[in-house]
């Protein structure tokens, strides 16, 4: 399987900060306005990375019993759904699965409009979706349940509070008595043809009466409104929600499509860097390297019967001790990973004695020099074996080398990954690829300034994000 950087991120250009990040359970944002502002003409624009599978609601307005409500959605089948109680349904024929993309998503309401196929406009990266599975338009001059002080707006949840969208969203906006097009946003790049964002005006005028522009720039602030107006309330938001996973930097998470063919165990949490699984299961990252040296930290949670280590899955991952592959496909290549019991390397079906044991809340680094073919691992900032990450081709204390033993010889895309092997599924782990889930005290980043890590990123070692992957990778 091939890596999946995801869509919509350049090296170049206008950068967006910061995103925030949404657990999908019961974290949003709200806000009721004071005054009156259109019912009839609005747009909304929003940068998304959907990790959960699930219905998700990124927009919504009306009362809290959801009677009247309209809402911009991800339904259970990941279509795009525009709906209003007052008499709009529109379903995307087209579905949008990849957990690791951004996209850009607006949707964009003028009932005023003779031609009712232009009353309601949905976009997603700056093209217009026009094949639906449902289409039922509003009325002209209808008046929506919105911009009123009668009803809640909300982003991240439905107005009766179910439905939370899980993953990340970046660069939100609202306008209130405007119907803009996608170039209000955004632009194709004029060399790859990728959709990407463009600078946001900073004026309360460009809002309206209740426009909101949140960029989650203020980490105790997430709910800032840019444009000056009424902040919108955060709910169940903490600083560590914040975010530098954007729509112009792209990092790694775990993968959801990478699931245990035996058992299919385990699930993913915290925008797909939480790993908690029920029975033996694996989480691998959403992206692969085949050169440059890469750096990541696995946090044990609930050590359990973890196994953190790197292996190549273009063709599946073989599971760790074990002589017969389980992920996948019956011609896999293999993996080595530093088992949290003994500290010993797991690997090929055998094992070889290697560092320390590790335990709950034990941070494991990753660096994976892929230029010498080499893999070190850290237990709380000290790599084991005395390793050296630095040494170049002499591979001083390399895992690989320590097991005679290298998985990173066979050319293909190499990927880190967290392995729990007991039947119960008792091991629990977060994974830092530079933007956390879980606060950090020290705040190291690399040469490059990206990433939020625990300890030092060894010198010649990044973050895994589409910035630097242009530059290294």
């Amino acid at each position: 399987m091939p890596s999946i950087l995801g869509a919509n991120t350049l090296s170049g250009g206008y950068d967006v900060a910061n995103s925030v990040r949404l657990t999908g359970t019961n974290d949003y944002f709200h806000k009721t306005p004071s005054s009156s502002g259109s019912q009839r003409k609005f747009s909304f624009s929003a940068w998304v990375k959907k990790t959960d599978s699930s219905t998700g609601v990124l927009f919504s307005s009306g009362e809290a019993d959801g009677n009247p409500n309209l809402a911009l959605y991800f339904d259970s089948s990941d279509r795009i759904n525009m709906y209003s109680t007052q008499g709009m349904q529109y379903i995307t024929t087209r579905v949008f699965r990849d957990p690791n993309a951004w996209y850009h998503i607006m949707f964009v309401v003028g009932t005023a409009s003779s031609n009712a196929n232009n009353r309601q406009q949905l976009y997603v990266n700056g093209v217009r979706e026009t094949v639906f599975t449902t289409s039922t338009v509003i009325g002209q001059n209808t008046d929506l349940s919105i911009n009123t002080s009668d009803y809640r707006m909300a982003v991240g949840t439905g107005v009766d509070d179910e439905d939370y969208f899980g993953g990340y969203m970046a660069e939100v906006v609202f306008l209130d008595n405007q119907s803009l097009g996608p170039l209000s946003f955004g632009e194709f790049d004029e060399d790859s043809g990728i959709w990407k964002p463009i600078p946001i005006a900073g004026s309360a005028a460009i809002g309206g009466t209740n426009g909101f522009y949140l960029d989650f720039q203020a980490s105790g602030n997430l709910g800032n409104d840019v444009f000056g107006g009424t902040d919108l309330t955060e709910v169940n938001l903490a600083a560590t929600d914040q975010s530098t996973d954007t729509c112009t930097n792209n990092f790694a998470t775990f993968n959801p499509l990478i699931r245990n063919k035996s058992y299919n165990d385990g699930s993913l949490a915290e925008g797909n860097t939480y790993f908690a699984p029920d029975g033996r299961a694996i989480a691998c990252s959403s992206i692969g390297v085949t050169s440059g040296k890469w750096y990541a930290e696995f946090k044990a949670t609930d050590a359990g019967a973890l196994s953190i280590g790197v292996g190549d899955i273009q063709l599946g991952i073989q599971a760790i001790g074990q002589t017969n592959p389980i992920y996948y496909d019956n011609n896999p290549s293999y993996a080595i990973g530093y088992y949290n019991s003994n500290g010993n390397l797991s690997y090929n079906g055998t094992s070889a004695s290697y560092g320390n044991s590790y335990t709950d809340n034990d941070i494991i680094g990753v660096a994976l020099d892929m230029d010498n073919h080499a893999v070190y691992f850290s237990k709380n900032g000290t790599f084991q074996n005395s390793g050296d990450p630095t040494s170049g081709s002499s591979k001083t204390g390399d895992a690989t080398s320590t097991a005679s033993y290298n998985p990173l010889d066979d050319g293909g895309e190499m990927f880190m990954f967290v392995e729990d092997f007991s039947a119960s599924g008792v091991g629990q782990c977060y994974v830092n690829f530079g933007s956390p889930a879980f606060a950090i005290s020290s705040g190291n980043t690399d040469g490059n300034g990206y990433g939020n890590m625990e300890f030092s990123v060894p010198s010649g070692y990044y973050i895994l994000n589409s910035k630097n992957l242009a530059e290294y990778g």
